[in-house]
């Protein structure tokens, strides 16, 4: 079972997070500071970590860093009423993996939640499942379809990273700096060049589409 830590100095807020997390299905445990947690993180095991900002001993950015500093790339999300985007951006440079702001929508915290715990294990794990299609990140492989197909790097890269965020939209110059690297002397139209080349090998695969996004860039589309 998932287990996801709460930590809140608001005994109340920890008590709705608890009754809404576990009537999903998840086990939880709470804490009332990042030393608590921490602490607390020393005995049990953690899937994903529900974070407040402001509290007293170690507040939601002392932990993160603290967190991090271990090399724990355990997914965060911060919860907060701090509304400005500076409170926001210094929560993703200490590390956090999202950020949400009080009062919390019920069903988006959730979906969120899953959001986090999907990409998870798609890094621990290396790889992708779409129906009956896996792509192993190990061996650059993508099998379906009664046969394995060795894709050259870039293009491996290129597909596992669309699919590991279905429906998401990638520019052309977010996908050439984060594949190709920001130093690359390639220009963008690169990214065209192998986003052709997958769909062609890909051409009848009921199980995803990448799709041209006019004016923007490309998203994958699963459809199973």
């Amino acid at each position: 079972m998932v287990r996801i830590l709460v930590v809140d100095d608001d005994k109340n807020t920890r008590r709705w997070l608890r009754a809404l997390l576990e009537t999903e299905g998840y086990d939880v445990s709470d804490a009332g500071d990042g030393q608590e947690a921490l602490a607390l993180m020393e005995r049990e095991w953690v899937d994903l970590v529900v974070l407040d900002v402001m509290m007293p001993n170690m507040d939601g950015y002392a932990f993160t860093e603290a967190l991090r500093e271990t090399r724990n790339d355990l997914p965060i999300l911060m919860v907060s009423a701090k509304q400005l985007a500076a409170d926001r951006n210094r929560g993703f440079l200490v590390g956090i993996d999202d950020y949400m702001t009080k009062p919390v929508d019920e069903e988006e915290l959730l979906l969120r939640i899953r959001a986090l715990l999907r990409r998870s294990r798609i890094v621990s794990e290396n790889k992708i499942t779409v129906g009956e299609v896996v792509l192993d990140y190990a061996s650059m492989t993508v099998t379906g379809h009664g046969q394995t197909i060795s894709l050259p790097q870039k293009e491996f890269q290129l597909l596992y990273k669309l699919l590991s965020y279905p429906g998401q939209i990638f520019t052309r110059i977010q996908l050439m700096d984060e594949i190709w690297g920001v130093d690359s002397e390639t220009g963008w139209e690169t990214v065209t060049v192998h986003i052709g080349r997958l769909r062609k090998r890909f051409e009848g695969w009921p199980e995803f589409e990448i799709v041209s996004v006019r004016g923007l860039g490309y998203k994958a589309v699963k459809k199973v």
